[in-house]
């Protein structure tokens, strides 16, 4: 099986890396962070200008009808910068949503805005003490006429203090960890009732807890079936998982570099570190972990296309892999920088930090390694 890269992809690569050079530095990036959204929307309209934002929707739609690979190239150029805007929740999981789950109509709506940069998308799932089980969910949507009633809270929603639309998760039947009557629905942020405080993450990152107070939408916010949500909730999270191991598979590839060049600067007893032999073997031990997790992170994206069962036990395997190579990979690199490596003013652990909230997103190493043990195989 030929793994390279086509000549589409390359040029995809190369056109990402170009724009992400010009625009992204670890200046420019403290500089993002600090605007009103936590991010850049100059850069935002780069992004859309290049088409990226349209990546991954049919030609019908206005897209370009790429794949997860196409996806995964993207992702780890945005994670080899760090990049703070919100391609995950508005391309990857809120176009997820609506390329599986929308009506002709639904996408029309929304998918065109999406790709222009006008409108971006935040998934509002996580509730207090739900951790990892997308089933666990007590916010309730009850139906009233022909549109329904959403009340409940949701917490730590990426990126949700600047979306335009929230896709919630909400119970329109059943207990709270039933896995029916999970039904997902468009909310519009700005809606009578909705309730949004924001706060930067660790990783510089922004987030929101939501609060839904009798909330009213039509019957036209509704994705799909209202008690049958749940298999299309797994088929986007598992998408967003496979997109962010590709994202990390670039931030540990940055760091190795970095980490590589501060040993052939860093001086003591006259001589760069680098010509240490055990910190060579470490280094190497970075790089075997690298290409390691970047196999699994091939392998989940081009299992996308597989039946449920089958996806979600590759998606998992690979989780478990980019999450412990991951933690390898920042703390090694944090330990080979030293002391100015727990610096905020060093860029090697801002990388850290980012690796360690995709390590917990969406269930953490030993969530999957579960998962794993539980299918028994990996096909």
């Amino acid at each position: 099986m030929d793994f390279d890269l086509s000549e589409e992809q390359r040029l995809l690569k190369d056109s990402v890396d170009g724009l992400l050079a010009d625009s992204y530095d670890f200046e420019q990036r403290k500089k993002y962070a600090a605007e009103k959204d936590g991010w850049s929307r100059q850069v935002w309209g780069k992004l859309a200008e290049q088409g990226l934002l349209g990546l991954p929707f049919s030609e019908n739609d206005g897209g370009f009808g790429a794949g997860a690979v196409e996806t995964a190239i993207v992702m780890e150029s945005l994670g080899r910068s760090l990049v703070l805007e919100p391609y995950l929740t508005t391309v990857v999981i809120g176009g997820g949503f609506l390329r599986h789950g929308a009506s002709d109509e639904q996408k029309a709506a929304h998918i065109p805005s999406i790709i222009d940069g006008s409108k971006t998308l935040a998934f509002a799932q996580l509730e207090k003490n739900s951790r990892y089980n997308l089933a666990d969910v007590s916010t309730t949507a009850k139906k009233k006429g022909d549109g329904w009633v959403i009340d409940g809270e949701k917490f730590v929603v990426l990126h949700g203090d600047s979306a335009n639309t929230l896709i919630v998760t909400a119970r329109t039947s059943g207990g709270q960890r039933d896995r029916d009557g999970i039904g997902v629905f468009l909310v519009p942020a700005n809606a009578k009732g909705v309730t949004v405080k924001g706060y930067a993450t660790q990783d510089s990152m922004r987030a929101a807890d939501i609060r839904f107070e009798g909330v009213e939408v039509g019957k036209d916010a509704l994705l799909g079936d209202p008690a049958k949500g749940l298999a299309l909730v797994e088929r986007v999270v598992d998408e967003a998982r496979i997109a962010m191991c590709s994202e990390a598979i670039g931030a540990m590839e940055e760091s190795l570099k970095m980490t590589v060049e501060y040993l052939k600067t860093r001086k003591q007893f006259g001589v760069a570190i680098g010509t240490f032999q055990s910190l060579q073997h470490r280094a190497a031990e970075m790089f075997v972990n690298l290409e390691q997790a970047r196999s699994m992170a091939l392998f989940a994206a081009m299992a996308t296309e597989l039946p449920d069962d089958e996806r979600a036990s590759a998606v998992a395997a690979s989780k478990v892999q980019v999450g412990k190579s991951s933690k390898f990979v920042g703390q090694q690199a944090i330990q080979l920088h030293g002391g100015i490596g727990m610096t905020m003013e060093a860029a090697i652990g801002h990388y850290f930090k980012r690796l360690s909230v995709i390590e917990n997103t969406f269930g953490d190493t030993d969530y999957h390694l579960r998962r794993v043990a539980s299918a028994g195989s990996l096909v």
